[in-house]
């Protein structure tokens, strides 16, 4: 048999291979290793600056009011600081590597399994985080602190979207909310500082105002985050358009997206450098609170989303009940403590791994569990091998 060269686009990828792993190692020269062999930044020589420097009183933090960042954080168990990061910039990175804050990818923001250019619960905190960023650093307040309460503050929700509220809230003494469950059950074990969790456990409105005013600056962006990019998701996917806006909404704020969180942006930083609260100018808000309206009866309210929300609430109390009866099909991780006793723990584990699901792995477990016919699932998608 004639020798014949590869395909091309086997003998491409062999070299892009070969290219790749070349570099594994990086580049060494003059006693230090750059990750490009051409690399050629240069900064001035100083000591690092550490975490005291910037807790310090020429820190980053010029706003009167700002959470300041003082060693290791108040923490329910005490910590030793970080030498370079402060007790906040510790939170955020926690939140980002957690478990919790992965399986938002997974989860529901508006539609059950999202296509690819729709949000999920995960791109939601991503785009609060953004807003908050941007108002925190206008109004000179804590970053870090700002951007770990948004990472964080969803990390409670359940599978479905706010139908797991629903869902679960006859299992839980109080009620199930995505608030306080995210800062008191889902993201205790990070041991994160009390004003972390104070923002996370009290963004929603219906909860008492968080502590500080980073809290407060989230509690905003989390609502200007999901107005805009809730009816920018259904507006592509044609459930709704952009002439059907209220006329306050399109006169004050636009019909892009970009027009919009510039309008709510502006209107809580002038807001609140003006009158030294935490708050949105009048006329911004009137036009963002239309906005809600709007997407709540015609987006949020539809008959196929009140549909789909009985399907979660269906689905997820199916699978509490089935894990509370036999909680040895509940994983080991799962399983209440060995000296609990009671139905209510067995309960309270059962609600906690099925909060924690993403949407496909509940519809999965249904399915398996359950022997769920795929006609009974929230969305019609294929489920198969």
């Amino acid at each position: 048999m004639e020798d014949r060269d590869p395909p091309t686009g086997e003998h491409e990828q062999t070299e892009r291979a070969r290219a790749w792993a070349s570099t594994m190692d990086g580049h060494s020269t003059h006693h230090l290793r750059t990750a490009h062999r051409d690399s050629h930044a240069a900064i001035a020589i100083a000591p690092p600056i550490d975490r005291r420097n910037r807790e310090g009183p020429d820190g980053i933090l010029p706003a009167e009011g700002a959470t300041r960042a003082i060693g290791a954080g108040d923490r329910h168990v005490a910590e030793e600081p970080d030498p370079f990061r402060t007790c906040f910039e510790r939170d955020r990175d926690r939140i980002l590597h957690a478990t919790a804050f992965r399986r938002l990818a997974g989860k529901t923001q508006v539609f059950v399994f999202p296509e690819d250019h729709q949000r999920s619960r995960l791109t939601h905190a991503l785009e609060v985080a953004q807003v908050a960023r941007a108002i925190a650093t206008s109004l000179g307040l804590n970053v870090p602190l700002t951007e770990a309460i948004a990472l964080g503050h969803d990390c409670g929700h359940g599978p479905g979207g706010h139908a797991s509220e629903d869902a679960l809230t006859p299992y839980v003494e109080g009620g199930y909310d995505h608030a306080r469950w995210g800062a008191d059950v889902t993201l205790e074990p990070l041991n994160l500082c009390c004003e972390t969790l104070d923002g996370i456990r009290n963004h929603s409105w219906s909860r008492p105002a968080p502590s500080t005013p980073e809290g407060e600056v989230v509690s905003w962006a989390d609502r200007i985050a999901y107005v805009c990019h809730d009816f920018e998701d259904a507006e592509h996917t044609g459930i709704v358009a952009a002439h059907e806006l209220p006329d306050l909404v399109r006169e004050r704020c636009g019909t892009t997206r970009r027009e919009q969180l510039a309008a709510f942006i502006g209107g809580v930083v002038t807001a609140s450098a003006r009158c030294g609260r935490i708050g949105m100018d009048a006329d911004a808000a009137d036009a963002l609170s239309a906005f809600r309206s709007f997407d709540y009866e015609r987006i949020y309210l539809r008959p196929e989303s009140v549909d789909q929300a009985a399907r979660v609430v269906d689905l997820l109390r199916a699978l509490v009940d089935h894990f509370t009866a036999r909680p040895t099909d509940l994983p080991s991780d799962a399983l209440p403590e060995p000296d609990a006793s009671g139905s209510d723990m067995v309960c309270l584990a059962a609600v906690r791994h099925v909060s924690g699901m993403t949407d496909r792995y509940a519809c999965r477990s249904a399915m398996r569990l359950l022997d769920w016919e795929v006609d009974r699932l929230p969305a019609a998608l294929d489920f198969g091998p």
